[in-house]
């Protein structure tokens, strides 16, 4: 796996991770402040809802470090990729169900990395 590539799976574990603390831990604190346009007293009834979403986006985060760690070449490319293909996957599913912005902040990213892994650099 080359350097950018691990530079942006990094970016984005660590995005994916502040997600996951902002879905299941921050919800009804933070939550109100990055989600502006859920009702304020929809949060409190929403909270288990959000702390299971938070809990998917702290598996692609884990998965994503995991591909950093392996140090087999290939096999850590192939989880890179196969982790940053459920990103892209998710991204563009909340796109289109839930919000435009989605796509910016998780499925450009994901697709960047993607790319990343198609330039030959070592």
């Amino acid at each position: 796996m080359n350097i950018l590539s691990q530079l942006i799976i990094g970016f984005i574990a660590t995005l994916h991770l502040y997600i996951m603390w902002l879905e299941m831990f921050a919800w009804t604190t933070r939550g109100k402040k990055v989600f502006k346009t859920i009702p304020e007293k929809q949060f409190e009834k929403t909270k288990v809802m959000a702390a299971n979403q938070g809990l998917y986006n702290g598996f692609l985060a884990a998965g994503l470090i995991w591909s950093l760690l392996i140090h087999d070449t290939d096999w850590s490319k192939n989880v890179g990729l196969f982790f940053l293909s459920c990103v892209l996957i998710a991204g563009l599913y909340g796109a289109m169900t839930a919000s435009k912005r989605i796509f910016v902040v998780q499925a450009v990213p994901a697709i960047l990395g993607l790319l990343s892994f198609m330039l030959k650099l070592n």
